[in-house]
């Protein structure tokens, strides 16, 4: 009850400033983009307080025309009058309750040192003439104070935090809006990633594999012409046939290659955990695997993971420059967590070309999320998110 009571009384007094300053700037805070960030600022703080994470949300429009038509937009703006009042009142009333406490406090102790008409005031009228006075309404007035502190900011706070995401979060119909919205760009997304993808199978299997298995045919027609008894005849047609074994050899293992990037056969062969420790072994800068209890995980997860951690670490031996990287999977209820960090360079960025567009590709088609923090001097974290139920 201690932790809940100063937890409360935190929160209402850091309403009562945030408050303030809201009604302070609010011709500024009426900008789209200005009161989206103040908005989500409150909506983290309520989430914190009620044990809730909220979702992230787009950015805001840049115009206020365009933000009427928003409904997000709207919301934060309803947002600046509710909390002007809200915040603000109920912050002052914690205010004056701590500081009645203080004002006890000192009545208990310190009366005598004030002169009569500045001496503390109990009860908000009742002067402090003597000891008797100060040793009984004073730790009266405390204990009842600290009572109200203790039943009365919890719930207060509490209800000023469901209040702030009550006014935030967006309505079912909203919710299915933007589910449907989102869901028509990544469908667009893996159509395209799926024929390029097939482009490129084509591509690796027209230029490299076809090419070598049409070299191969022609020897082996060149060698059944020459077939003869003539030692020449016959030296040639070995040196021909010891191309078109190499040849096929090669054409096999380019083969193998395509088909790895198709579905890579370690993971059927030694699931998502082999797979993971085969590709961090690989891996040229020292990589250390952390697993956590995956329990059953559906194929295609296991797919866009291996790929994604595969991707991620290509990309920090090729630029980050890094001595050291990390993988880690956890997982949470129907949530499987995948954490790739490094100690490089940083300054990732999907438009600089890094490979990190196919990998948001790969992850959002699963209806999962990705998280790149990359500042420049480093280090890199790429945290995935995906749904395995």
């Amino acid at each position: 009850m201690t932790v809940r009571a100063w937890r409360g009384a935190i929160y209402l007094l850091k309403s009562l400033l945030s408050g303030i300053a809201t009604v302070l700037a609010l011709p500024v805070l009426v900008h789209p983009r200005l009161a989206r960030g103040w908005a989500d600022l409150h909506r983290r703080r309520a989430g914190a307080l009620l044990g809730v994470l909220p979702a992230p949300r787009p950015a805001a429009t840049s115009t206020v025309r365009a933000a009427w038509a928003d409904p997000g937009s709207r919301r934060d703006l309803l947002w600046l009058p509710v909390h002007a009042a809200t915040g603000v009142t109920a912050g002052l009333a914690a205010l004056l309750c701590l500081g009645n406490v203080v004002v006890a406090a000192v009545a208990v102790a310190l009366w005598w040192a004030f002169e009569w008409d500045e001496r503390p005031r109990l009860f908000i009228d009742v002067p402090v003439p003597d000891w008797t006075t100060a040793l009984t309404l004073g730790p009266l007035q405390l204990v009842l104070l600290v009572a109200v502190a203790y039943l009365v900011f919890p719930p207060v706070a509490r209800g000023h935090a469901r209040l702030c995401l009550a006014v935030l979060t967006p309505s079912t119909v909203e919710q299915l809006t933007d589910r449907v919205a989102v869901l028509t760009r990544t469908r667009a997304d893996v159509l395209d990633a799926h024929g390029a993808e097939l482009r490129r199978i084509e591509r690796d299997l027209h230029d490299g594999t076809q090419a070598r298995l049409v070299a191969i045919a022609m020897r082996l027609a060149v060698a059944r012409r020459r077939l003869s008894g003539d030692p020449a005849d016959q030296q040639f047609v070995a040196g021909l046939l010891r191309e078109a074994h190499e040849g096929t050899e090669e054409a096999m293992r380019e083969l193998r290659e395509v088909l790895r990037t198709v579905y890579p056969p370690i993971l059927a062969d030694r699931g998502l955990a082999g797979a993971l420790h085969a590709v961090t072994a690989r891996c040229t800068v020292p990589t250390t695997l952390d697993l956590g209890e995956l329990g059953r995980v559906p194929a295609a997860v296991e797919a866009v993971v291996y790929f994604a951690v595969a991707e991620a670490l290509t990309n920090t031996v090729r630029h980050s420059h890094a001595s050291g990287a990390g993988v880690t999977l956890t997982r949470a209820g129907d949530r499987l967590c995948v954490v790739v960090t490094d100690n490089g360079a940083g300054g990732a960025d999907d438009r600089r070309g890094t490979g990190l567009v196919g990998l948001r590709r790969r992850v959002h088609a699963l209806d999962g999320t990705v998280d790149v923090d990359s500042p420049p001097g480093g280090p890199t974290t790429i945290t995935l998110e995906l749904p395995c139920g």
